[in-house]
């Protein structure tokens, strides 16, 4: 095979879920593509990698940090959601119904991958504390997700603040990025003290 090709469909692989075959169907998509959509495509790869930070108080993804939850007046500042990652903070302000700040962990604890304490950001999220009257944990219902939000309520309970949890509205081992609003609003609403 050509080792341009090659190259392509192995760079395709590397994303998550994506195995030999669709590597090869995307490496070809391209391939047929004009010129100026392949361009677009590799322009907005860069443009991307180049212009996301991650916000320096919260930890997520933004343009300008600090982010703009973290930096909206009208949020409410003695909330702050933990989530895992980006996507579920995304899912979460989709519902409406959550209007205070957020953290992003970056993760979930799990030793058997190499995921500790330290390669979290709760070193982070614990200087965040002062004022603050209630953490949701919103971890996915998973052992990693549950290991974890046990783990910051250990860490945040001698603070004296309301530690709570998603309501199991969300399947166990299921994920909060695949689920629709009305099961997250559930979740939301049902939340209770840890």
């Amino acid at each position: 095979m050509i080792k341009p090709l090659v190259s392509l469909i192995d760079a395709f692989k590397k994303l998550p879920g994506v195995g030999q075959k669709q590597a090869e169907r995307f490496a070809f998509f391209i391939i047929r593509s004009p010129q100026n959509d392949a361009e677009n495509l590799a322009s907005s790869i860069i443009n991307t990698k180049k212009s996301i930070k991650t916000c320096s108080i919260c930890a997520s993804l933004c343009e300008k940090s600090p982010c703009e939850i973290c930096s909206d007046e009208n949020r409410d500042r003695k909330k702050i959601c933990v989530v895992e990652n980006y996507t579920d903070l995304q899912v979460i302000e989709k519902t409406g119904r959550y209007k205070g700040l957020y953290h992003v962990l970056s993760g979930v604890l799990s030793p058997l991958d190499g995921v500790h304490q330290d390669n979290l950001t709760l070193k982070l999220l614990m200087k965040r504390l002062d004022a603050v009257e209630e953490i949701l944990i919103a971890t996915n219902p998973t052992v990693e997700g549950d290991a974890t939000a046990m783990y910051i309520s250990q860490l945040v309970k001698p603070h004296n603040i309301k530690i709570t949890r998603l309501a199991k509205g969300i399947p166990s081992g299921g994920s909060i990025e695949y689920s629709d609003e009305i099961t997250l609003i559930n979740a939301l609403d049902g939340r209770k003290e840890i």
